[in-house]
């Protein structure tokens, strides 16, 4: 794809998700129902994260589209290096396992991750930009351009770093509220939340491997030249 053609991609696909973000950020107070949006607000959902998150991934693509377009290919090169470290690591494990996991889980039983109540404060259009079209949007970049992939040690460790702190941050909410970030974990025991996080762990590293695979495949082993 030609380097004018990707920053045009990259450019639209920033703008939507800070829109989307700015969309779900923005839902009116009295709007909320009282269980949602309390302690940490939107931004203990990993469905919110995972929208800025893309935001950001995005921004720095067409950031590295304009510095190749203007030939400053020193900055470039720095530029490109983060943004592939972002998409390999982060942006298509996470959009791949945020949209999985939401409607296997939403056909199981909504109300363990997406309460009805929700339906009158969140249109449809939001919901399926949050949890459907991210996946779709992922798989798009890895066939719009090839990324390099990090050692797979290195990639796996920032993988699990991230993951343990978002782990974290949701363990933190529970202690200072009472209350789960998602109404899921409270079926479990402590052994039993344990092992769901760490299959989740486990899955997301599938994802991680996936996209590696899927990359390979399409644009085999050689070099993204600038």
């Amino acid at each position: 794809m030609e380097i004018s053609t990707l920053a045009t991609y990259h450019c639209f696909a920033f703008a939507w998700y800070f829109f989307v973000a700015y969309s779900i950020t923005h839902v009116r107070a009295e709007e909320r129902p009282s269980e949602v949006f309390l302690y940490g607000g939107q931004w203990k959902y990993l469905t919110v994260l995972n929208l800025v998150l893309q935001a950001v991934f995005y921004g720095v693509s067409f950031l590295a589209d304009v510095l190749r377009l203007i030939k400053k290919l020193r900055c470039a090169k720095c530029v490109i290096s983060s943004r592939d470290l972002l998409f390999s690591v982060l942006a298509f494990p996470v959009s791949t396992f945020v949209c999985i996991s939401f409607w296997t889980l939403y056909t199981y039983n909504r109300e363990l991750v997406y309460p009805k109540s929700l339906d009158g404060v969140i249109p449809l259009w939001l919901n399926h930009a949050m949890h459907t079209a991210v996946l779709p949007l992922a798989v798009l970049e890895i066939l719009a351009m090839p990324h390099r992939y990090p050692a797979k040690k290195k990639g796996l460790i920032l993988l699990g770093l991230v993951a343990f702190l978002y782990i974290s941050w949701v363990l933190w909410i529970y202690s200072v509220t009472g209350e789960w970030v998602y109404p899921l974990f409270a079926l479990f025991s402590p052994a039993g939340l344990t092992a769901f996080f760490a299959g989740s762990l486990v899955v997301v590293v599938a994802f991680y491997n996936f996209g590696e695979f899927l990359n390979r495949m399409i644009w085999g082993q050689s070099e993204f030249s600038l």
